[in-house]
């Protein structure tokens, strides 16, 4: 399977997309770490790959999405073809994440009772940290039972300014 992948800059900073020709399959903030993640990733859920650095209609599609959604104009990613694998609890946390609406926070426990596993709430911490495709599988929305920002792997601060952001646009974001 080749893949395409391709830096894009935010007012959050840098993020590498990566998509078939079909779907996107990452998105993550460009820190050291979450590359390494990343490339576990690739290894265990795409083992056959190959990366060119080059941008597709996928990618192009998404730099889009993401300037409107950065501008206040968007914040449903649902019209983006998304390429999500993973274990078949974490597509149930990412499904579940993608219901949120911006601007709405919730808690691991709250996902887990939707998910249909109300012990689990640190399995919905564990699958949000394995989400591949930041922002737009929401997982920066959810916080901790006492209200508190806990863990982002894109790092609290980002968390806490794409929460502001959300919030301070949900009522002109469009659905």
């Amino acid at each position: 399977m080749k893949l395409f992948r391709a830096p894009i800059e935010t007012p959050v900073g840098p993020m590498l997309a990566l998509a078939s020709a079909d779907a996107l399959c990452a998105l993550e903030f460009g820190s050291t770490g979450r590359m390494a993640r990343l490339d576990g990733r690739l290894a265990r859920w795409f083992p056959a790959h190959q990366v060119s650095d080059a941008s597709s209609g996928v990618i192009d599609a998404v730099r889009q999405w993401l300037g409107q959604y950065f501008a206040g104009d968007r914040a449903d990613g649902g019209t983006l073809p998304l390429d999500l694998r993973g274990a078949p609890f974490e597509r149930r946390v990412w499904a579940a994440l993608r219901d949120l609406r911006p601007g709405e926070t919730t808690t691991y426990g709250a996902i887990a009772r939707k998910v249909g596993s109300p012990s689990a709430a640190r399995a919905v911490g564990m699958a949000n940290g394995a989400n591949p495709i930041a922002i737009i599988v929401p997982c920066h929305r959810v916080i901790g039972a006492d209200g508190r920002l806990t863990g982002y792997g894109g790092g609290l601060d980002r968390k806490t300014w794409l929460i502001n952001h959300e919030r301070r646009w949900r009522n002109a974001l469009p659905l």
